[in-house]
């Protein structure tokens, strides 16, 4: 199972918010690769041609240290520069912390950047923001989607494999009528894991389930523990 998320980080620390306050637009869009590797400084901006903007203009910011036009795309302005991170901001994107793909360009806002991206699942969507927290970096999620597969019901309800597994034996062995005709004990001795583990699993499989039904998969905090 994968999900889209929409998602604001804040911190004085990003670079080019400077720009983008200086910008008529408030805003402009730019590709990075600080989700591949944390210490990435290349940044290629694309600017609206009413910004009049050149390359001495952008090496002013503090935080530029080269900058050259590459022409002009998609009716924009297009900008290779370098950066210079601050390293927490290094240390907050280390690739090795979480998984995602960048689905869009990021847009760069006075308030932060504004970035859509793919993670494999809700945990690795909230270990990347609990990293992000602990660098002094704010995210604040703004949407998230759960992106179904075919007709595999554990990823279209959000159910990891074992989950599916879990549930699907109880329902079969009458786990859920009443009364209940199995035990977890028994569950559990069938799966061979034990009755915590057992347990365990259909309670996280149950509110898997009543959060993708109910339209609560925003909740992040919830589903990660």
């Amino acid at each position: 199972m994968t999900v889209t998320t929409e998602f604001l980080i804040s911190s004085l620390s990003l670079p080019l918010v400077s720009l983008a306050k200086s910008l008529e637009s408030n805003q402009f869009e730019c590709v990075h690769g600080l989700c591949l590797e944390h210490d990435s400084r290349v940044f290629v901006i694309y600017l609206e041609p009413m910004e009049d903007r050149s390359e001495d203009d952008l090496l002013a910011f503090d935080e530029v240290v080269e900058a050259t036009a590459l022409g002009r795309s998609s009716g924009k302005d297009v900008f290779q520069i370098t950066i210079e991170l601050e390293d927490i901001v290094s240390e907050a994107f280390a690739p090795e912390r979480f998984t995602a793909t960048q689905m869009e360009p990021t847009v760069v806002t006075p308030e932060g950047w504004y970035e859509k991206k793919l993670f494999q699942n809700y945990n690795a969507f909230n270990g990347m923001r609990t990293r992000c927290e602990e660098y002094g970096i704010e995210v604040e999620l703004v949407s998230i989607s759960q992106n179904q597969s075919g007709d595999d019901e554990s990823s279209q309800y959000g159910l990891t494999d074992r989950q599916h597994e879990a549930l699907t034996l109880a329902i079969g062995r009458g786990y859920y009528e009443s009364p209940r005709q199995v035990s977890t004990e028994e569950l559990a001795e069938e799966m061979g894991i034990s009755q915590p583990s057992m347990s365990s699993l259909l309670r996280r499989g149950e509110r898997q389930l009543l959060t993708s039904a109910l339209g609560s998969q925003p909740q992040i905090d919830s589903l990660s523990r």
